[in-house]
């Protein structure tokens, strides 16, 4: 509301590829991974009833952690990243898609503008999906602002028609958090 921070989250899943002749990334050599799924509640600082869960970049390459948000009452997933000019084309819009189809939520990835003078160069592309995996806005590669309508209702009502959340099969596998060994769901 006033620009006051309302949650840290750290990357979770580190970036360590090696696609021969195209791209080597670690960023296990310099970074340590989180811990702990991040979950807020824009209410509670005078915003809407918007129930947030962060990941960031790779993060969203693990569905498991956005069934955690889901489970969690997120009705809309937030992934910072800035995905590479090999894996960017190829996946970042399906696994936007996908994560936003998996948790019934809507799903929004930001990422920094492409530099082709950079170090390393960024697909750009920030998009925001519908609990549908209907793309509802995205951006080129350039600098720009994406401004885009959330129908909050959308995400109660495909959790509604398609609850396969509770259609999950407990007696043959379930997602458990292994801080608390208790099933998620």
């Amino acid at each position: 509301k006033d620009g006051d921070m309302v949650a840290v989250h750290r990357k979770m899943h580190l970036f360590d590829i090696d696609i021969p002749g195209q791209i080597t990334f670690k960023e296990s050599e310099t970074l340590s991974a989180g811990n702990q799924p991040t979950v807020f509640d824009l209410s509670e600082h005078g915003g809407p009833p918007v129930r947030i869960g962060v990941g960031i970049c790779y993060d969203i390459r693990f569905p498991e952690l956005c069934m955690i948000y889901r489970n969690l009452g997120c009705n809309v997933l937030v992934y910072p990243g800035a995905f590479n000019m090999v894996t960017g084309p190829a996946h970042w819009e399906l696994l936007c898609r996908m994560r936003a189809v998996d948790s019934q939520a809507f799903t929004v990835l930001c990422s920094p503008a492409r530099d082709e003078t950079a170090d390393y160069t960024a697909w750009g592309h920030s998009m925001v999906t519908d609990p549908w995996g209907v793309i509802l806005g995205e951006l080129d590669k350039d600098e720009d602002i994406l401004v885009t309508e959330l129908d909050l209702t959308q995400a109660v009502t495909r959790r509604m028609n398609m609850p396969y959340h509770l259609q999950k099969r407990k007696d043959v596998y379930q997602l458990v958090s292994f801080r608390d060994s208790v099933p998620l769901f």
